[in-house]
Order: structure tokens, then sequence, then C-alpha cells
């Protein structure tokens, strides 16, 4: 049973998000608790509680087995905050209030602390974190927003056990294991705090590994070079133990996915119902998800830290039956909105030695990159019976696609819109070497998608990120004369680079250093360069509107 109304209680498991549940493979509270229900437990699903009183989390009453704390699908400070540290509920041009507290995490946990010795004094429930925020915060990382070094999650939520990645394996073993009253230590995919030494790990061995000693959170926050050490031991498949004051937190290596266990997940019986409420996640309800992980290894991406760096591709038959599923409901008009995952054309670039190898894939000459996998999936996607057209939005790395004709002229002819949104990022070969973000095939790519499509009357559009680190007003100047060959009109987005916990571009950011090389960086700081950075990246006229905007704005705030 799974439940939103704390009538039902008591509940074996209780799941405490900043989103709202919608019974839907793509949320990530849909999918746990569906995970958790096909294993014979009950759920009770708290959306966004009121943090400013335990009211709330009372209701549900206690849990049988445990709490499981997410902030949602983005970071909870992501959520709140612009690039330049405004209150996103005050942005002038796209207001938005995400009904979250900062840090939800660490608000949540010590909220179910509170009202656990108002229930019964001394009363101990197991906490469980996981999500996007739990992930990347989970050793010792740069925190924008607080311009410092933080501790890892765990040790300020004062939670039990921290998930990352994908957690549909971890949370299947973490239930087994409280309801037959045993230890969560030795779980894959999951971090715990330790009272031993990190060095006490160094001999200590889990699935065929030893783990790897990380310096530690003294050590970072003192010196920029062990910082940029530790960042490059970052990773899903090591087991890894980092020295916090006078306890360790401990990270088993991922578990190893397959496409069978991502086969069954989407078999599972959700009912695709999406709240009224949740109305940002409306225009996912008719779209698939193909696969998991990304081996771009962008610098300034979350993915490689939380998915992994190794493609997990579902079946071409289970997801035609996903598909064909969809076409039964009643409000289906034959058009699946996306099909693809983080980049859609490294559908079936799987590895069969995903675990042992730790090699990169995107410069692996024994890995099928040859798109036949991708190409064969949309191909079957439009024959099915009710279907339209199922659309390609999620982006494709192009770098990859240029020397397949067949699948870019699938992509054109039926699976795109209008437009192909593709994310060059930046054109200054110095700042693309730092995002891991090549650019040199570009002209090409443009040359042969055009000869396709001219026929179609169908156009690229691109993603652009300046202030990232490296980005000097002389490379803004050089971009924008891209920008103006390229024709404004064609740029889709340009954001101001935000640093996000643990990725290589905020280590960059916080040390001024290349973390590879050790070499320095540049880096643009301050707001006013950040602005400049991003405002010279539009036409004429509309950099002169958004000056006077963000003038009148500052004004304001100065009164």
């Amino acid at each position: 049973m799974i439940s939103t109304d704390p009538n039902k209680k008591p509940f074996d498991v209780i799941l405490v998000s900043g989103d709202y549940w919608a019974d839907h493979p793509h949320s990530g509270i849909g999918v746990i608790a569906r995970i958790l229900e096909a294993e014979g437990f009950s759920i009770g699903i708290l959306e966004k509680p009121d943090w400013r009183s335990t009211k709330d989390i009372k209701k549900f009453g206690l849990p049988n087995l445990f709490y499981g704390v997410t902030s949602g699908a983005i970071d909870s400070m992501l959520q709140n905050y612009t690039p330049l540290k405004k209150l996103r509920s005050e942005d002038p041009y796209k207001p938005f209030s995400s009904e979250i507290p900062d840090r939800a995490i660490i608000v949540y946990s010590q909220l179910i602390r509170r009202a656990q010795k108002e229930f019964s004094q001394g009363s101990f429930i197991p906490i469980i974190i996981g999500g996007v925020e739990a992930s990347l915060r989970r050793f010792t990382h740069y925190d924008y927003w607080d311009n410092k070094v933080r501790r890892p999650i765990l040790f300020d939520a004062k939670a039990d056990l921290l998930v990352y990645g994908p957690g549909e394996n971890q949370i299947k073993q973490i239930a087994s294991r409280l309801k037959n009253k045993q230890g969560l230590e030795n779980i894959a995919g999951t971090c715990l705090i330790s009272k031993k030494s990190a060095e006490s790990f160094g001999k200590v061995e889990f699935s065929k590994k030893l783990f790897e000693i990380l310096p530690s959170y003294k050590e970072v926050t003192h010196d920029n070079k062990l910082f940029c050490k530790m960042q490059i031991q970052f990773s899903n498949q090591k087991n890894l133990v980092q020295q916090v004051d006078n306890r360790a937190i401990v990270q088993y290596k991922m578990h190893n996915y397959t496409s069978k266990e991502l086969d069954a997940l989407y078999e599972l019986p959700f009912s695709y119902k999406i709240p009224e409420k949740f109305k940002e996640f409306q225009m996912t309800k008719f779209s698939i998800i193909t696969h998991r992980g990304c081996f771009g290894n962008c610098s300034f991406c979350s993915i490689a830290l939380h998915q992994g760096t190794k493609i997990i591709s579902r079946s071409i038959e289970n997801i035609t039956s996903e598909i064909k599923r969809m076409t039964e409901f009643s409000d289906f008009k034959g058009y699946i909105s996306d099909i693809g995952g983080p980049s859609a054309n490294m559908y079936g670039m799987d590895c069969l030695n995903a675990y042992t190898c730790e090699n990169n894939c995107i410069e692996c000459s024994i890995l099928n990159k040859s798109h036949e996998n991708a190409l064969e999936l949309l191909q079957e996607s439009r024959k099915i019976e009710g279907i339209k057209k199922t659309f390609v939005r999620s982006g494709i790395r192009y770098d990859l696609a240029i020397d397949y004709y067949e699948y870019l002229k699938e992509l054109s002819e039926h699976h795109i819109s209008g437009n192909l949104k593709i994310a060059p990022e930046h054109f200054s070969p110095k700042v693309s070497t730092l995002m891991n973000k090549p650019n040199d095939r570009f002209d090409e790519f443009k040359e042969k998608f055009d000869k396709i499509n001219k026929p179609l009357k169908q156009h690229l559009k691109y993603y652009f990120i300046t202030a990232h680190p490296g980005s000097t007003m002389e490379d803004v100047y050089d971009l924008r004369k891209k920008l103006e060959e390229l024709g404004f009109q064609n740029t889709e987005s340009i954001q101001i680079f935000t640093p996000t916990p643990m990725s290589i571009s905020t280590c960059m950011y916080y040390t001024g250093l290349n973390p590879s090389t050790l070499e320095p960086v540049y880096i643009p700081y301050t707001y006013n360069e950040k602005k400049k950075q991003k405002n010279l990246l539009y036409p004429s006229n509309q950099y002169q509107i958004r000056k006077k905007s963000e003038n009148k704005k500052e004004k304001k705030d100065e009164k």
C-alpha cells in the first residue's frame, strides 16, 4: 500500500520529500515507493511538509522501519537561488517558489528527530537520506551559497545512512535488513559514518576492492592542492573513506545495475497519475527514459557522481512495451514528448566491462558507438500503433553523432519539430577544454545537419554557459562573435555557471586550480563580471534593456 493519507498509518516506511509524489517512473519518490511496495511494505508519503514545526511529521506517526528523506529531484539551494545568489522567488524574469527550505535534507532530518523525541522519550527510528542533494554532498565539499567548505551531509543531517545515485537496490536491502533487525553496513551504493579511523580501512576490502583513503576534511579545508587530489579520487566505482574530525565517512562502491534490473523497474504497475499541483512534472507524463548514466564527463555536470559514467540501457522490447501502455491512456494524443536520457544518442552504448574498467568510454576504441541501437529504437518507436510522433528533446552529443548519417537522417525526418537543441556550451578552446566539452567538429556537424534539414526547414538551437572557470572577457567577446554568426535568435539558453557540490568545475572555482594539472585557472568571481559576461551574449538592444533593468533592481536593493 502507498498512501499520502496519514489516517492510513501505521506505515512500515515514511518517505519525506521536497517534491510532490507522482506515481510515475520519472518521479524519484514514486520509484522508491513502488519498489518497496513490490517487496510487501506499506508506504506513507509526506510531500513538502511544513518545516516550521513538527505538526506534519507527527500526523503520520512513527514508521515501523525507517524514514526515507530527500529534497527532491534538485538540490534545494539550486532550487531556491539564482547563480547570483538571489532568491528565485524574487527573480524579475522568471519568479519561482519551491516551497521547500534551504538545505532541505538537513532541515527535514532534524525535524524528524525532534518529532521522535516528542512522541516518546528515547524512541529511535533510522533516517535514510538520498537523492541528488545527498549524492552530491556525501563527502567534504565546497558550498557556493555559504562560500565555504562543508562537512559531508550525513554529519549535519545526523541521519543513519546515505543512499547515493539510483537507489532501487539499496532501498530493498535497507528495508529487508531493518525488518530482520540487521545492521546497515556493507550495502553497495551507500555511505555511513564510522567511529573507526579512515586509516583503519586502508586494508579492508568490499566487493573485491580495497578502500581508497581521501585527504581528510581538515586537510582539504586548508590545502587547495589536497582539495584537488580529493576531487580526482571521487568515483561511484570505488570504495572510499574520509576522516572527518574523530570519525570517518565511508562509501561502499555502487551496485552493478544491469539492463534486466532497469527493465524490471519499468514493469512495475505505475498508474502514471500526476497530481494537478505538480505542474512542473506534467510535461514529462508521456516521455520515456531509455538509459542511465553519461560518459561525457562534462566538468560542470553532476551526472558522473550520481548516475555514473557507464551506460545502462533498457531493452528495446521493454521501452516499446511502455510506449504501448501509454497509448491506452484516455488523455494520450499520440505524441511521446521525449525518448532519451542524459544524452539521447548514448542509448545502447553499454560496456560489458563497465564495473571493472575505469577507462574513459568516450575515448574507448572498443566500445560500440555506431548508433545502431539508438537508430533501431527510434525506428521501432514510430511503428507502434497509435503513435503519431516520438520526439527526442533530451538532447544529443553531436560529437558522437557526427559520423552516423543514418541516425541523423532518422532523427531529423521523424523525431524533431522545427529544431534540434544541442549544447556546445562555449567556443573558446581554452574554456571548452576546462569544461571537457570539445567543439572542434562543431562546424562540420552543423554543415551535415543543415544539409539534411534544409528541405525540412529545420535548424539547430544552442545552450551556452558563461562565467565558467577560465572564461575571461576576451573569451566572451569571441563567443559573442560566434553567436552573431549563428544568429542570436538560435540561442536557446545562456546560463551563468553555478558551482554545484562535488563537480570538477566547482573544484576549479573554489581552488583557482585545474585539478588535473594544478595549473592556475582564471575565475570570474564577482557578480558584476558574471552579469557582464552574460549580458554581452545578447543582441545589442536586449543587452541595453537587461542592463537598465538590473541597474533599477540594484538601486532598489540599495534603498
